[in-house]
């Protein structure tokens, strides 16, 4: 049962996609099946943990794509921090999107969320591959099936950019770099399986790999992920924006960035071997281009007054924190980034939700126009400053534990540089998250006028709070935030275990 549950998670969405076709027609019913299909997932997952503890599973082959490189699947500790994060946060995804659907009157309702069954079904297939051909395959895959979710609002000019932008980058650099990248892999080693300790071993030590083509190999790597919106491959980030927020919450907590991190992390370490790097002199410039992204995105994020634009450079650093953690080389730096993979998650899914639930409830996109807002939608507010907290990395956050750690590492590895960027960044994060928290609740609210009067009765929405499945998923993913704080073990435990594994 143990060896067969990473395909039960792969198809209880697939399952649950197609029954969003079946039901749609019937909007309650076909939301009650969303729901139902995505805690059906998370019992699934949840039931891997302890195998997961206890180190990667016995290898599911599930059908040969190519002569001796099999489409398999089986579940590690990295694996599960994802796949759990994923899981969890799709239950309250589908409960905020019902209140933000139903609320702004959104079209083609039932194919966003079979979009986003096929997208969390992805996120499973990339969570628990065993090799990097499986990986590949399930990463383009979520490129594909997110498309229709960037471009949700087409024809609008706007959105037929923004998909543009989306899908040209993210499959470009793929074949452009990734694609490459494993062919010289399989080449040189042989094989693309997941392994403590990479497979380039062998080959670097009989010098059938110099290693300065194993380094190149890794920088192919790096920047092919361009879902890890390294910089300059960051530009699809901030333009699929124009999505509905329950899409910018899945593209920056769930699905998509966090495929791009995670994949850093699991080549790193399970393809590549950051013992390797290390021993041969390669790969430390990434510490560096990612140092550059955090403090380059942050100050970005300064003069952005658009919410939704401001938090997505907020992503863009944040992202680079991961990055920065596995580019420290070593089994510290690993499981701070891999914490950090889920401090993000609760963190920034919150402050999406939030800015959706002030766009629903007050028609208010702008940093500019939210003064005294908190007065009006206090429980909006009070979870978007508990968001705020953990991206800066304040206590009781999730963020603090994970930044925490990340310092820590550096500082134990003597990588100063890394120190340096954690403290500047976090000065940034707080000069551009503060004030939107004094703009809500310490400054008085404006006068009310007319128009904006007769734009919330035509809206159908009253001022206050937003409908209340969104005020249930924006106060429930805030909640998670803290909650980490006090009972990290789940996710420390997988990441110690992680960590455990790891050649020093």
């Amino acid at each position: 049962m143990i060896e067969s549950s990473p395909l039960l998670a792969i198809a209880i969405p697939l399952v649950g996609g197609a029954l969003i076709v079946v039901t749609g027609a019937r909007r309650n019913l076909r939301e009650a099946v969303t729901l139902v299909t995505a805690g059906c997932l998370l019992a699934a997952v949840a039931a891997l943990v302890p195998a997961a503890l206890k180190g990667p599973s016995p290898t599911i082959e599930v059908l040969h794509v190519l002569p001796e490189i099999p489409l398999a699947f089986h579940v590690e500790p990295l694996g599960m921090i994802y796949a759990l994060i994923a899981s969890g946060l799709w239950i309250l995804n589908s409960i905020y999107s019902i209140g933000y659907m139903r609320g702004n009157r959104e079209s083609h309702q039932t194919r966003f969320y079979l979009c986003f069954a096929l997208s969390i079904a992805s996120v499973m297939g990339i969570a628990f591959s065993a090799n990097m051909l499986t990986l590949f395959i399930c990463y383009e895959t979520l490129s594909l099936v997110t498309y229709p979710l960037v471009t949700h609002k087409a024809p609008k000019p706007a959105a037929v950019r923004a998909g543009r932008t989306y899908l040209g980058i993210l499959v470009s650099a793929s074949v452009l770099l990734m694609l490459p990248a494993m062919v010289g892999t399989w080449m040189y080693t042989g094989s693309l399986d997941f392994v403590h300790g990479g497979v380039f071993g062998e080959a670097l030590a009989d010098g059938s790999v110099p290693p300065w083509l194993f380094g190149f190999i890794f920088f192919l790597f790096m920047y092919g992920i361009a879902k890890a919106a390294l910089m300059p491959f960051h530009r699809w980030l901030p333009a699929a924006m124009v999505a509905p927020t329950p899409v910018s919450a899945l593209l920056h907590a769930v699905a998509v960035v966090k495929a791009g991190v995670f994949s850093v992390c699991k080549i790193s370490t399970y393809l590549i071997g950051v013992d390797k790097l290390a021993e041969f002199g390669q790969g430390g410039w990434l510490l560096y281009a990612a140092g550059i992204s955090v403090v380059a995105a942050s100050f970005i994020a300064l003069f952005q007054d658009n919410l939704k634009r401001r938090l997505a450079y907020s992503t863009v650093s944040q992202l680079s924190y991961i990055t920065m953690g596995a580019a420290m080389l070593n089994p510290l730096g690993m499981m701070a980034a891999a914490m950090h993979i889920a401090a993000h998650a609760f963190g920034k899914i919150t402050l999406f939700f939030a800015a959706g639930s002030i766009y629903t409830a007050a028609h208010k996109t702008k940093v500019s126009e939210l003064d005294g807002i908190g007065r009006r939608m206090p429980f909006t507010m009070g979870a978007f400053t508990i968001g705020c907290l953990s991206m800066i990395g304040l206590p009781p956050t999730a963020g603090f534990i994970s930044k925490w750690m990340l310092l820590g590492a550096a500082w134990t590895t003597e990588q100063y540089f890394a120190v340096g960027v954690l403290i500047v960044s976090t000065l940034l994060n707080a000069a551009y998250f503060l004030p939107i928290i004094h703009r809500a609740f310490f400054r008085a609210p404006p006068p009310p006028s007319a128009a904006s009067d007769e734009s919330s009765t035509a809206a159908g929405v009253p001022h206050g709070e937003a409908p209340w499945p969104i005020v249930v998923a924006v106060t429930g993913t805030a909640a998670c935030a803290a909650t980490v704080f006090f009972y990290p073990s789940v996710f420390a435990d997988l990441a110690f275990a992680l960590m455990r594994g790891m050649p020093t």
